[in-house]
């Protein structure tokens, strides 16, 4: 039963696009239930977005073109925004925020590249920001880290945070199809925008692990400090030597905290194919989290789409009216995220962390080359731990190197002077390889 002393909490949309309007219509069609489990209504009483359908507001007492208007509207207690990009949507929640007003967003890109700000406006001005929607869709795995798992020291987290990516990487390995072909089949599908940049290259997977990273270990964001690198490199053949050695390719979001030293980084990943990681296909999203009580927990599900990113944001909006219906201004500053960031931490460059290494090589077909290319390594104080040679291809053969454990930076040398080979063709496919709990 709703509590009769709730008053109902109203909501204003800003943005009517997949999110928004998934969001309108959950919130429409689960009223009851989200009611009952709250003990408040909740009430959608003004929208803005820049095509005005009648049909798609007609419930909504308020709609309109103009978001600062719904802003500034006495009625609106949270707003909700989920127009993307940088502009408006900063200017509409710094302005909601310094008005009092609750704010819930599923802009991943602003919280990454602007959330300091943000976070220090809500704090200033006794209200809240939220952004459960932002990272992995339906997958609540901001509560999870921020609530859930709030006992443990996060040791690392690894996570398939791009569904358009892991579709791409799902296909080219289950049917050997080529990047731009699987690709182009992702842009018809509405997996991939126009421009498919920021999921192919690794930017949209960047912005949700800076976001992550900051919650679990403490680090202030800072989406310039996130290394990231995207899939187009990637190749059948790629996919086919690393099942041959045991391993499947997938676009990992990995941070790992040692001390004060945080690594934060994106980029095409060989994991064991024992790992459950490696079974999670499609566009589906999942994150591996290791606590230093609970031990390895992973979440999987729909990461995009409108009805799993408006769960998401629906429950920030439910978290607001349970808070609101046990008499209190706004959940704890502490379970939303607000403290400090820890000043002792720094993220380290992509040249300082430590892996097992990839290397597809292509090279003349000649006596001494594999001699060749062992001496290099060796001079740099890389250890090779597997070699897989294939049959030969015009006047060139790929040789395939697993290598022990390290150093990026002496890796870097090493595979600058194999490039200077004159029996080596082009430059050398390194994929990094990570050992992770299962």
């Amino acid at each position: 039963m709703i509590s009769n002393s709730c008053i109902p909490l109203k909501v204003g949309i800003c943005g009517l696009g997949t999110v928004g309007f998934g969001t309108l219509q959950l919130l429409k069609t689960n009223a009851e239930e989200i009611s009952r489990r709250t003990g408040c209504e909740i009430h959608v009483v003004h929208v803005a977005t820049r095509t005005l359908d009648q049909k798609k507001v007609a419930s909504v007492p308020a709609s309109g073109t103009d978001p600062f208007a719904l802003v500034n509207d006495p009625d609106v207690d949270v707003v909700i925004e989920t127009m993307g990009g940088f502009e408006p949507a900063f200017s509409v929640i710094k302005k909601a925020l310094e008005k009092g007003k609750h704010v819930i967003t599923a802009n991943k890109a602003l919280i990454a590249e602007h959330g300091n700000e943000l976070f220090a406006t809500a704090r200033a001005n006794n209200v809240t920001l939220s952004f459960e929607s932002a990272v992995a869709g339906g997958i609540p795995i901001i509560k999870a880290l921020r609530e859930g798992l709030a006992a443990n020291k996060i040791s690392s987290l690894a996570g398939i945070i791009n569904g358009t990516g892991n579709f791409i990487l799902t296909e080219m390995g289950a049917n050997k199809r080529q990047f731009d072909d699987v690709l182009a089949e992702a842009q018809a599908l509405g997996y991939a925008e126009a421009d498919p940049k920021f999921d192919v290259e690794g930017i949209d997977a960047a912005h949700k692990l800076t976001i992550m990273a900051s919650i679990a270990f403490g680090l202030p964001l800072d989406f310039n400090k996130t290394y990231t690198e995207g899939i187009s490199k990637i190749t059948p053949e790629d996919i086919i030597y690393a099942d041959e050695l045991g391993y499947k390719i997938k676009h990992l979001g990995i941070a790992v905290l040692n001390g004060t030293q945080a690594e934060v980084r994106v980029h095409p990943t060989l994991i064991s194919k024992s790992q459950l990681l490696a079974h999670v296909n499609g566009v589906d999203n999942a994150v591996l989290v290791e606590g230093n009580a609970v031990g390895s927990t992973m979440y999987t599900g729909p990461g995009a789409g409108a009805d799993a990113t408006a769960s998401a944001v629906v429950a920030d909006i439910i978290d607001l009216a349970r808070t609101k219906a046990s008499g209190a201004d706004r959940p704890p500053i502490a379970m939303l995220g607000y403290l400090e960031p820890r000043s002792d931490l720094t993220v380290l460059p992509i040249e300082d962390i430590r892996s097992e290494y990839y290397l597809r090589i292509l090279v003349d077909d000649k006596l001494g080359v594999m001699a060749k290319i062992t001496s290099c390594l060796q001079d740099a104080g890389i250890s090779i731990e597997a070699v897989i040679q294939k049959e030969r291809v015009s006047q060139t053969v790929s040789i395939v190197i697993l290598t022990d454990t390290a150093l990026e930076a002496d890796l870097n040398k090493a595979l600058t002077s194999i490039e200077s080979l004159d029996v080596v063709s082009g430059k050398i496919n390194r994929i990094r390889v990570a050992s992770l709990a299962k």
